[in-house]
């Protein structure tokens, strides 16, 4: 194939959505809802009323019994047995978000149930990802640890796991990686992604399956009569940690990641735990009412700042504390480590802005592979995920020490990242991830030889489409259609995240009627469409604009979200552009 287009010359492609119209016209009879909630239901692959009930609800009795995942039935008589016999339990977990809640949940459930239990979180630059064997004769013999339970982490720790045997020390690993057999020596391994479990839980977050266990174990410990001299710990409180974890993780919000992250809204609305509502306060959000955008763009930096910056393990201190003034210490802390986070990575997107400036070649291939020896580890993801944004192809960013790099790679979707790294694997020393987000560890001296091989992977396994942004378009919009209404029935839509898009609308024959730039990068806008009958003018803004464009003063056509703008008590709707 060709190489990808140049950045200067992207455009993006529209792809216009086709609701089935006997479909929509069947769920907008059933549901009495808005013509246009009924075709953004089809294309989200809701065609029943029954789906739809589904889809709308917040009620747990749409929960599947996750008792199917493989290794679920052994994981809890173990638990269970530590539990009854006051064994020392290990909770291990990864430093993103993901696993910080994760971390947090299991503890809380084990504080409730009187557990025997600590957690460890490995410090992101020391110690790297994952459960290794320095941790069982470092951490877990000296604490004479009988049982590790790992949350969103553990399905490569085969040498972790054979040291533990060793010790006499039972593994139970949670998690949700892809992983490919033979897998590691433990007691059981719960990982819906694991290519011999059909149980159809694939779609969950770490978190997500730390919380499946305790459902399960929960129940178990109920036919046991173990909640007789105990309180029953409440698992729909925990929904706010796993709300967290799930968003932040950018999982599919569909089935019960959707009704987790939707009940685990409420909860934090309800401002129960310390933590988050320090949190939120100090990341600057004022309303009670947060939304998985908060969580994404508000909370979860901030929580993914300490493992990024710091120790995760400050985090974990946070979620599970009870006393309110050591929330907000914690809470501020988290996010001065935020704003150093983000000033390492300006850093970096700049030293690698320069490099392509100074180096404009490297955007002929497919990929872009760099390295650099004073990059931080902890950041590379981000500056990845910004670099993919930009110049729309595979990023594998690499920080090198002592002749190691250790990477983070994100990806367009197009291609499926965790399967060219394993493509790509003789060049690695490890790695693991998704279709669209991995990490990785290379020897110094082999980039090189991967950046060829990569690129002849990502070459033989895209086409040229597939290097060109789309902004899908769920339908075309009149300005006559847009009403109060209209926006007050997609709210109803929410949560919005990974596979539950919020809806894009695109309209025709657009005249600017004003425009001025606000915030350095941004377009204020108001706008009028030609032909409508209301003659109504909206108000609209368009994010990250070139400054020195010429404002324009007619729109071929937009692509557009609908939100509620609300200023000083006053609620108006406005136009979001997402291209034009």
């Amino acid at each position: 194939m060709n190489g990808p287009c140049q950045p200067s010359t992207m455009k993006k492609k529209y792809h216009i959505l086709t609701p089935d119209k006997p479909g929509a016209k069947k769920l907008l009879k059933s549901l009495k809802c808005h013509p246009v909630i009924a075709d953004i239901l089809i294309n989200r692959r809701i065609s029943t009323p029954e789906d739809a009930a589904e889809f709308f609800s917040n009620d747990l009795k749409y929960l599947r019994s996750p008792m199917d995942i493989r290794d679920m039935d052994t994981a809890v008589d173990r638990i269970t047995r530590a539990l009854v016999k006051k064994e020392k339990i290990l909770v291990f977990g990864d430093y993103d978000a993901d696993g910080i809640t994760a971390t947090a949940l299991f503890h809380e459930f084990f504080r409730r149930a009187g557990a025997d239990s600590i957690y460890y979180i490995p410090h992101r630059t020391r110690e790297g990802y994952g459960l290794d064997k320095e941790h069982i004769h470092r951490v877990a013999v000296p604490n004479k640890i009988n049982l590790i339970v790992t949350v969103d982490c553990g399905s490569t720790s085969h040498e972790a796991a054979a040291a533990a045997r060793r010790s006499g020390i039972d593994v139970i690993i949670t998690d949700h990686h892809h992983v490919a057999p033979p897998f590691p020596p433990v007691e059981a391994f719960v990982n819906p992604n694991r290519p011999d479990c059909d149980a159809g839980f694939d779609m969950l977050a770490g978190v997500g399956v730390a919380y499946a266990v305790l459902i399960c174990l929960r129940k178990h410990l109920r036919e046991n009569d173990f909640w007789a001299s105990r309180p029953e710990p409440n698992l729909k409180v925990l929904c706010d940690l796993v709300a967290l974890g799930t968003v932040a993780d950018i999982v599919p919000l569909r089935k019960e990641n959707r009704l987790f992250t939707k009940t685990g809204l409420e909860v934090i609305g309800s401002g129960i735990r310390p933590g988050i509502k320090a949190l939120w306060e100090e990341s600057g959000l004022e309303s009670l009412t947060l939304t998985a955008e908060d969580i994404a763009f508000r909370l979860a930096p901030r929580i993914n700042a300490a493992g990024r910056i710091a120790h995760a393990v400050c985090a974990v201190k946070l979620l599970t504390t009870r006393d309110e003034k050591k929330a907000r210490r914690i809470a501020a802390t988290l996010n001065r480590l935020n704003r150093k986070r983000q000033s390492k990575e300006q850093t970096i997107l700049s030293q690698v802005l320069a490099y392509i400036q100074a180096n404009p070649t490297v955007l002929q291939k497919n990929v872009l592979v760099l390295k650099h020896p004073e990059w931080h580890e902890g950041i590379l993801g981000i500056v990845a995920a910004k670099l993919v944004e930009r110049f729309y192809r595979p990023v594998v960013l690499i920080s090198i020490k002592n002749g190691t790099g250790k990477g983070s790679a994100r990806s367009i979707p197009g291609f499926d990242l965790y399967d060219g790294l394993t493509k790509s694997s003789r060049y690695l020393d490890r790695f693991g991830g998704h279709a669209m987000a991995a990490g990785l560890r290379i020897q110094a001296d082999r980039i090189d030889e991967f950046r060829e091989a990569f690129e002849t992977v990502v070459t033989e396994n895209t086409s040229r489409e597939d290097f060109f942004p789309v902004v899908t378009i769920d339908r075309a919009l009149s300005f006559d259609d847009i009403t109060p209404d209209l926006v007050e029935a997609l709210e109803t839509l929410q949560p919005f995240g990974q596979d539950n898009p919020e809806p894009i609308f695109m309209a025709r024959n657009v005249s600017v009627a004003f425009s001025k730039i606000v915030g350095l990068r941004h377009r204020q806008l108001r706008l009028k469409q030609s032909g409508a009958r209301t003659g109504g003018i909206f108000n609209a803004i368009q994010f990250n604009i070139n400054p020195e464009e010429p404002p324009p003063t007619f729109l071929e056509q937009i692509a557009f979200r609908l939100h509620w703008n609300i200023w000083k008590g006053r609620k108006n709707i406005q136009l979001v552009i997402e291209a034009t």
